[in-house]
């Protein structure tokens, strides 16, 4: 089916995504209206390379270089960076961009970006979580109920003294406890 040239620019306009073009030398030379209303700058800052001024200056290097890589390739490419947003804060985004071709010749890229903060944040949490847990974990030594002998990392049980000795500068001398006198010899 077929749209009017009318709908196509509400679909693009109006689009849940921020969209972006850019012409055969690199330049961006659109922006939709999500975009613009996202950074609060208009398309004619926005145009040719316009739009780095918004990345995030430690993310610049790394988003120009996966860019221009891709673009003189004519790869498809997905990178992460941060951008400014109209209120000033740096938000996580995910951009999209694909070669196109009109007539079987290379004619530019198309883009699309999402605000993935919360995702970034969700994910750093999680991460860290993780870590924490198995921070915890390395904390405990698998102890026999029994004989108190502790399993090592290569899974071989071992004395108490000899495994708590290969793993610090602690030093053992023996005696025998009130409690363990009165229990085993009286």
């Amino acid at each position: 089916m077929n749209l009017p040239l009318d709908e196509y620019q509400i679909l693009v306009e109006q689009s849940p995504i921020m969209i972006w073009r850019a012409n055969t030398s690199s330049g961006c030379d659109y922006f939709n209206h999500r975009w613009l209303s996202f950074t609060g700058r208009t398309i004619e800052q926005e145009l040719n390379n316009g739009w780095v001024e918004g990345v995030l200056k430690s993310d610049v290097n790394r988003c120009m270089e996966t860019y221009v890589s891709s673009f003189r390739n004519q790869e498809v490419f997905e990178m992460k960076y941060r951008l400014r947003r109209h209120d000033g804060q740096y938000r996580w985004i995910l951009d999209r961009g694909v070669p196109f071709f009109n007539g079987g010749i290379f004619s530019g890229y198309i883009g699309s970006c999402i605000d993935i903060d919360e995702q970034v944040a969700a994910d750093e949490y999680l991460s860290q979580q993780r870590e924490k847990e198995l921070n915890d974990l390395r904390g405990l030594l698998p102890i026999c109920s029994y004989c108190k002998s502790i399993r090592d990392d290569q899974g071989n049980w071992r004395t108490l003294e000899s495994y708590i000795k290969s793993h610090s500068k602690t030093d053992f001398t023996h005696g025998i406890c009130p409690q363990c006198r009165k229990t085993h010899f009286t």
